[in-house]
């Protein structure tokens, strides 16, 4: 390798958008680093299994962006984003999700993230969505913007209904449930009742199912 080459590389290392992944799926980790590596402009710094661990590399790393999985094996990847961003508030973290729960790309949004891709996300406006965070713009795709327009009116269940919708997507009875949260079990039906309607569910079973869907509860 001759100077002009290495003082090249040396170029585009110095230059090259830095980018850290947080998944807990090894083949998802590889398909990436092959992504990013194979980009002119951009390299992958770290990789990490889980959502303590990403926190850690973020902070050996100090990566330009990351991307970051929603549902990670220990704490969630938006809890991860927090986390992160109480330490380095200027973190450009882009979320990936299999989900469109609009709930959970509220949250995330909420609490900084620059951007929501899906994992179903084509390479090309993956990278692109990459450098568009790393420019200081936000990236939010069509689907999943209409997707969360959709219920922005909708009313939003209390702590204590997802409380005992938590319970109901354990298998837990009424009388199970009123047992656990200390109430009554007529008032567990209430809020029941009062959750089907906000979550424009025919059942109890419709009613879990949709508020999987949305990222209100993890089974």
């Amino acid at each position: 390798m001759n100077a002009a080459t290495v003082s090249a590389a040396t170029v585009s290392a110095a230059t090259a958008i830095r980018v850290l992944c947080v998944d807990d799926h090894p083949l998802l980790r590889e398909g990436i680093t092959t992504i990013i590596n194979s980009q002119p402009d951009m390299m992958l710094v770290a990789q990490a299994a889980t959502g303590r661990e990403g926190v850690q590399k973020f902070r050996e790393h100090r990566p330009d962006v990351t991307l970051m999985d929603v549902r990670l094996p220990d704490v969630s990847g938006i809890d991860s984003l927090i986390a992160i961003r109480e330490e380095f508030s200027d973190a450009r973290i882009v979320m990936l999700t299999t989900f469109e729960g609009d709930v959970e790309i509220q949250r995330s949004l909420a609490a900084g993230a620059r951007g929501y891709m899906l994992k179903s996300t084509p390479p090309k406006e993956l990278v692109e969505a990459i450098r568009q965070v790393h420019l200081g713009k936000k990236r939010i795709p069509a689907e999943v913007a209409a997707h969360l327009a959709e219920h922005m009116s909708d009313d939003p269940l209390t702590g204590r209904e997802l409380d005992v919708l938590r319970h109901v997507g354990g298998g837990n009875r009424n009388r199970d449930i009123a047992e656990r949260l200390f109430i009554s079990e007529e008032t567990v039906k209430v809020h029941i009742k009062h959750i089907m309607e906000k979550l424009g569910a025919s059942d109890r079973t419709q009613a879990v199912a949709i508020a999987v869907r949305r990222g209100m509860i993890q089974l």
